[in-house]
C-alpha cells in the first residue's frame, strides 16, 4: 500500500471507541533501512485541530488492526501507547 492511499484516512482506536486523527495530520516514523512505517505520532489537536496541545501518542504500526476505504482501526490497550 502506498502513503497516497493512506493519507486522509480516519485513525480511530478500537478499545476507547475514540478517533485520534486523521493522516496527513500525523506524522510517521519510518525504519530507514527497510523504509517501513514503524509508527504513526499522533498530535492531540484542540479547536477544530488548528493548534496542537501539546502531547503527542505514538502508536507502534503492528497495533494497526484494519485499514479499511475510510478509516484506520487501532487495537491497543491504554498502557501500551506511548506519549511523548
Amino acid at each position: 500500500m502506498r502513503l497516497s492511499e493512506l493519507s486522509g484516512k480516519e485513525i480511530v482506536d478500537v478499545k476507547r471507541a475514540e478517533r485520534l486523527g486523521i493522516l496527513g495530520q500525523t506524522d510517521l516514523e519510518i525504519d530507514e533501512q527497510t523504509g517501513q512505517i514503524t509508527a504513526l505520532i499522533i498530535p492531540s489537536l484542540k479547536w477544530f485541530g488548528l493548534r496542537k496541545q501539546g502531547e503527542e501518542i505514538k502508536v507502534p504500526w503492528h497495533h494497526i488492526s484494519k485499514i479499511g476505504s475510510d478509516m484506520i482501526i487501532l487495537d491497543i490497550a491504554e498502557e501500551q501507547i506511548e506519549k511523548l
